[in-house]
């Protein structure tokens, strides 16, 4: 029997459906925002002396503070490449649990970043008082909400688009492997709120988790056709 052209096109389900807003250009933003505002300042380290935090502080200048207008910014590219991914993976088909969390995690971290962002700035704009008990609390509250607070929900942002990118081979393997890697770094980083020493993992979970997110923006496809 030869097989007709209407029964091709019900054995085959092309969902190209609207893709999205390319997920490159949320991802680069964030990027260059997340990379100069480091670049500018890096704040007090992890419990560091109060007065050694106020010390910093108050040299910070105008880098400093243009770092933490840059911190705080980068939340609005993170979130639109949340909800951009989450979109994506759904028109895909992955209609499970992990583009649910991903999003969950996505605005959380955005969330972070803020919270970060304000305190950094509140700390620089006090810092002439020259109080050093309110400068270490700040920059502890700071350092909180921008490193774990930051790095554990981001690791259900990637978590959530890696394992059904792998499931559904929408994304490479290693690709997807290597966001499990970030994922799992990024829960041990919860740790750096009462051990110092585990603070190596946050540059590997936020700029490692940047280089990931521009990778998926590149190969996640717009659409896939399913037999």
């Amino acid at each position: 029997m030869a097989t007709t052209a209407a029964d091709t096109s019900a054995a085959t389900t092309d969902r190209r459906g609207t893709g999205g807003p390319p997920l490159w250009i949320p991802a680069l933003a964030y990027g260059v925002l997340t990379v100069v505002g480091a670049a500018l300042y890096a704040g007090p380290r992890p419990r560091a002396a109060p007065e050694t935090a106020l010390a910093l502080q108050q040299a910070s200048g105008v880098g400093g503070a243009i770092a933490t207008v840059l911190l705080f910014a980068s939340a609005a590219p993170l979130a639109v490449w949340t909800a951009a991914v989450y979109q994506r993976l759904h028109v895909l088909g992955a209609r499970v649990a992990g583009p649910v969390i991903a999003l969950a995690g996505g605005l959380l971290a955005a969330g972070a970043m803020l919270a970060s962002g304000a305190v950094g700035a509140t700390a620089i704009a006090v810092a002439p008082a020259g109080d050093a008990g309110v400068a270490g609390a700040l920059a502890q509250l700071g350092f909180a909400a921008g490193a774990a607070g930051f790095a554990t929900p981001f690791a259900l942002l990637v978590a959530g688009v890696a394992v059904p990118g792998m499931v559904l081979g929408l994304l490479p393997r290693w690709l997807g492997v290597v966001g499990l890697v970030i994922a799992v770094l990024g829960v041990v980083a919860a740790l750096t709120l009462v051990v110092p020493a585990v603070s190596p993992v946050l540059p590997v979970v936020r700029f490692g988790g940047l280089l990931w997110m521009l990778a998926v923006s590149v190969v996640l496809p717009k659409h896939r056709t399913r037999r």
